[in-house]
Order: structure tokens, then sequence, then C-alpha cells
């Protein structure tokens, strides 16, 4: 990463939907002195990853997507894992990234050095690189998390979490057990409940599931999207706005839960007939509070005859099975964990360091924060895609992601135009807009129960408490008055 005052050089780690569209709007904006560092072998973050059966998106693609790079070809309304993956490799070939990113590298050490105003960039296989800004894009939902439960080792048959599916194991015909009731586990069971001889799922809580308004695309259709764009447009900013409306349940207009709760009553009431099973699927808590789900085939998959389940909690994993508080053995020949990721230890295990030797982690040890999600006093240059409280209950994070590449690539313009300075965002200016987000998030529906958008302490560290249009306002055009404006001597300095 050569030095060049008129071309800062940047870094961005990870290469998914946020590492793309990074890249994309550098390139748009004439910056090309980039590098993407990817731990895999492929592009695609969690869409490469997760490929369990039934993986999909549960927002429409058509708003799932870059609005700059529009897929024509789309299959259906809610397109599967293999489609997204492709659409990203897509991108990443025709749009000249590919060769801007070093597959097999993760990076396990970042540090500021002021002397330089540049990042100092380690991988774990020590390999050493520097540039002038360092983005993060690694995301909040890499890294699965197990559940703590007594004797998780000890299970003799094959066991592994959704979004590491080992598919060297075969499930037909066989005993499984499937741990948690998220957005994997609502796609999954339905994909593999026909071919197991028996379905047991653990659930800690019921999940609010409304239908899928979910569709296949005929030729015609994607004839006219191409054709006429404005009707590819128009489905698009439908989506948005139906996406934006559910937005303002999570907090402002809490009168939209009860039709929510309405709609997901009915679709309980009419897919579940037994009372016992349909006692065991209401939830107990406010809608939003947890991610609703869409699904057509959740209901009818656990209405099977060879599928149960169990609502009490596990007490025990033990050789043979699962063991549950009422002292009840379920035994099984398989285990799957849909028990989600670890959303609050942002930035991965990548050690950080910022000026002064500040290290994030210490800085972060209550909570997660950032302003506007982005950017850290203490971290020059330093910036964040998908960050702290930039989450959503209710809307495409894509979005979001374009508002946030947009904004970075606006202050990659300011180092250009002032050469021999480095960009810190003010500590006054982020402590303003952390209390301003979390007075608002104590008023949101997230308060109402536990989930993974808390930290153990209680704070709200994931999530948007508005809709992606408030969140493009806020980022549209960057305050420089919101920044210090901090001068180094530049040296002709390279990747080494």
């Amino acid at each position: 990463m050569p030095h060049n005052s008129a071309q800062p050089s940047v870094i961005i780690i990870g290469a998914g939907f946020g590492g793309l569209a990074m890249a994309l709007e550098l390139q748009r904006a004439g910056f090309d002195n980039l590098l993407i560092l990817e731990k895999s072998d492929a592009v695609g973050g969690v869409w490469r990853e997760n490929t369990y059966p039934g993986a999909g998106c549960d927002i429409p693609s058509p708003l799932y997507s870059l609005s700059s790079e529009p897929n024509l070809s789309w299959t259906r309304r809610f397109s599967r894992q293999g489609e997204i993956l492709a659409y990203l490799q897509t991108i990443a070939d025709q749009r000249a990234i590919t060769p801007r990113i070093r597959f097999g590298r993760e990076v396990a050490e970042a540090k500021f050095d002021e002397s330089t105003g540049r990042w100092q960039v380690w991988t774990t296989a020590g390999e050493h690189l520097e540039s002038d800004v360092l983005v993060h894009a690694v995301g909040q939902l890499s890294r699965p998390a197990l559940p703590r439960i007594a004797g998780i080792d000890s299970f003799d048959g094959p066991a592994f979490h959704s979004a590491e599916w080992d598919h060297t194991v075969e499930l037909t015909g066989k005993r499984v057990a499937v741990i948690g009731t998220g957005a994997s586990a609502i796609q999954l069971v339905p994909a593999i409940a026909p071919e197991v001889a028996e379905l047991t799922l653990f659930q800690r809580s019921a999940a609010w599931v409304l239908r899928k308004p979910d569709t296949e695309y005929k030729p015609w259709q994607q004839t006219m999207f191409r054709r006429l764009p404005a009707t590819r447009l128009a489905e698009r900013f439908g989506i948005w706005l139906v996406c934006e409306g559910l937005s303002l349940s999570l907090v402002d207009v809490p009168v939209i839960r009860t039709l929510i709760a309405r709609l997901g009553t009915r679709n309980l009431h009419a897919e579940i007939s037994d009372p016992a099973l349909r006692a065991a699927l209401t939830p107990d808590y406010t809608p939003g509070c947890k991610r609703a789900l869409f699904s057509n085939d959740y209901y009818p998959a656990l209405a099977r005859p060879n599928s149960r389940v169990v609502t009490d909690p596990i007490a025990e994993i033990t050789p043979t099975g699962i063991r549950t508080a009422d002292g009840v053995l379920h035994e099984v020949d398989a285990i799957v964990y849909g028990t989600g990721f670890r959303a609050s230890e942002f930035l991965a295990q990548i050690s950080i360091e910022g000026a002064g030797g500040v290290c994030l982690d210490a800085q972060w040890r209550d909570g997660a924060r950032a302003y506007l999600g982005m950017a850290v006093p203490g971290f020059p240059n330093m910036f964040i895609l998908y960050g702290p409280n930039t989450n959503l209950g209710g809307n495409s994070i894509v979005h979001m992601l374009e508002s946030q590449a947009r904004y970075i690539t606006a202050m990659v313009s300011v180092l250009a135009e002032r050469p021999g300075q480095f960009l810190e965002v003010r500590a006054e200016v982020e402590e303003r807009f952390d209390a301003g987000l979390q007075k608002r998030l104590n008023r949101s529906v997230w308060t109402l129960c536990s989930s993974w958008y808390r930290t153990a302490s209680g704070r709200i560290s994931n999530n948007w408490p508005g809709t992606v249009s408030h969140y493009r306002l806020r980022t549209r055009r960057p305050k420089l008055a919101d920044y210090h404006l901090h001068a180094h001597t530049p040296l002709e300095t390279g990747a080494r």
C-alpha cells in the first residue's frame, strides 16, 4: 500500500457485503489505492459461510442488494444463499474488485502509528502491511455462538453450528436435535424435517412468525425489469416503504406492534391445530423485542408427526442425547446448534491499538459504541461498517452499508484534500451522539425482553433506533467540525 498524499491508501478487512460496498464506493470516487484482506478463500461473508439447508434471506432481494448494482435476474423475491453468493461474486469479478483482495489473510492486530499517521496491520501469518485508512467490514454476524451447556463436548454423535454446517454428515433417517429458534433454525427445520426420522426442536422462547410474501419471478417479469427499470425501482421502493413502517413500530409508533401481533397470532392459529403445540409456539413477549421471522413452512414442519417441540430448559448434554430440567433424556443421533452469533463482540478477535496506545477492548469494556456506528475517539482514520448500533430490526442492512460507505469515502476525500493530516472523531461529539442514541433506545421495544441485542449489563449495543432514511440523512454529509485534524509528517513507505 504505497503512500501517496493525493491518493490515501485504504485497507478493508472483510470481503462480504460491507467490504465490497466500500470498495465500490471508493472506486467510484476515484480512489483505487485499496486492498481487501479476507480470511477465507472467497468473497461473500455470511453468505459464503452459511450453507445450511434452506439458507436464505428474510429481506426481499430487490432491497437486499446494492442500489448501484441491481440484479435483474433474481429467480425469486426472497433469494436463497447460493444465489446471493453468486451475486456478490459477480460484483467482485465484474467491477475488478477481486484482484484487490488478498485471500487467506486473517488480521490479528492493528496499531496506529502517530509518527506517520498510518495504520500498521499484521495478519495471523505474520504478514505486515500499512495504510492511511483502516476500514473494518467484519460484520456483526460472523462469529458463531455455542450455548454454555454442561457436557456440550461429551456427545458421541455429530454436532455442529448452523453456520458451520457439516455436509459430510447424512441426516436422512436420523434422530436430529435442533437447539434454538432464531432466523437460521426457522429455515433449516423445514428443510430437514421431511428427511429425518425424528426432529426435536429445543425452544427457549417462541418466535413471532409472519407469512413470507415470497414469489417466483417468471421470465416475463425478469424481462420487464430489464426493459422497464421503473418497474424494478417501484418494487424496491414498495418493499422499502413497508420495511420503514415496520421499523417505526420499534420505537416511535408502538401501535404497529398490535397489528404485527394479530398477524402472527392469526398465522399460528391457521397453521397449528393442536392446542398443546399452539400454546408452546405462542410468544410471551412484545413483537419486535426479538427479530420477527418470516416463513410459510416453519409451522407445518413442526406439525409433522415426526417433529417435537421441547420447551423444558436443557440441563446437560450427554454422550447419547440431551437431558432437560425435568430429568428426561432425549436420545438423538445428531445435534444442530441454531444458537446465533456473538454479535456484541465487534471487530472479531482483532487486537486494535489506537493513538497513545489505547486498546479498543479496554475502551469498549462497558459495551461497544461509536459515532454513527463508524468512528471511535482515539482511533484516527479508522472506520467501521455495520458497527455498534447499526443493526436493524426491520429493514435491509445493505441500505445502511451503502450510507456508511459513502460517508467513509467522503472522509477519505477530506484526507486527500489535506495531505499531512489525519482525522479523529471528537470525544464530546461521540458522547453526545451516544447519549441521544441511548435515550431513544430506552424507549424502544428492545428493553422489554432479553435478547442478543443487549449486553449482560442491559446496554443495547447492536441496534439503530430509527429508520434507514433517518440514518441516511444523518450520514449524508459528514461534518468536519465533528473531527480533530491532526498533523503528521508524511513518509514514503509501502507494504512490507
